[in-house]
């Protein structure tokens, strides 16, 4: 089947669902993974125009090689504003969304929870339900929302939901290979005891998965379920 990742920034994707990646990927499934921004200018106003592309550059082909290492069969990445996602008209990025789903249709998508601190996240994920909205002949079967560690677990319960997974997918087997894709992403990782180190990604999904009975597993929230 074809399975559709769309993310805010590069890698979180990885970080959100690398290793459920990994695992449609050696099943036989087609996955394909949709960034939305640029994820870098935010950080990079000093730079030039010359040292931005760089930069954007270099990221791209982390996200290209972390993809080929979970057997990723098509990425696209988009341009929108990192950390600005907000400044856009909503309908812009849920066409961009359905755009990928006409061409791809996928079975099941990945994205962000809606509740997340980084407003990209938020915006993507409203873009995504809507572009996958149940309409007559849509084969979209559920939409699953991953945890991004440094944005899911700091927002506030006060502002926004609170993340309570209830749908837990094995990594006990493709763990090491998402820890390995994120090697590929080191520009964007922390050391420990940062949420968003390897370290600490390893402990979160031995966490989850000693939650469900298994050894790792990634952990979603349901945002949508059809039985055909």
């Amino acid at each position: 089947m074809n399975v559709l990742v769309v993310a805010a920034h590069p890698d979180d994707e990885v970080l959100g669902c690398g290793a459920a990646m990994a695992s449609h990927a050696l099943k036989g499934d087609r996955v394909h993974v949709l960034i939305l921004a640029e994820g870098l200018t935010s950080r990079d106003e000093k730079r030039d125009r010359s040292g931005r592309k760089k930069s954007l550059a270099r990221l791209s082909g982390a996200a290209l090689k972390a993809h080929a290492i979970l057997g990723v069969k098509e990425t696209r990445l988009d341009a929108f504003p990192d950390n600005r996602m907000d400044t856009v008209p909503l309908l812009e990025v849920a066409k961009a969304v359905e755009a990928c789903i006409e061409i791809w249709k996928p079975r099941i998508i990945y994205t962000h929870h809606g509740g997340d601190l980084n407003v990209d996240h938020r915006i993507v994920n409203q873009a995504v339900l809507t572009a996958a909205r149940p309409q007559p002949g849509s084969g979209i079967e559920s939409v699953l929302c991953f945890e991004v560690p440094s944005s899911t677990e700091w927002q506030s319960p006060e502002f926004a939901p609170f993340y309570s997974p209830d749908w837990f997918v094995d990594a006990s087997k493709t763990l090491s290979l998402k820890l390995k894709a994120l090697q590929a992403y080191a520009s964007e990782m922390r050391p420990w005891p940062h949420p968003r180190s390897l370290r600490a990604v390893e402990h979160l999904a031995r966490w989850r998965g000693s939650t469900a009975g298994m050894e790792a597993a990634e952990a979603f929230s349901l945002a949508r379920h059809r039985v055909f």
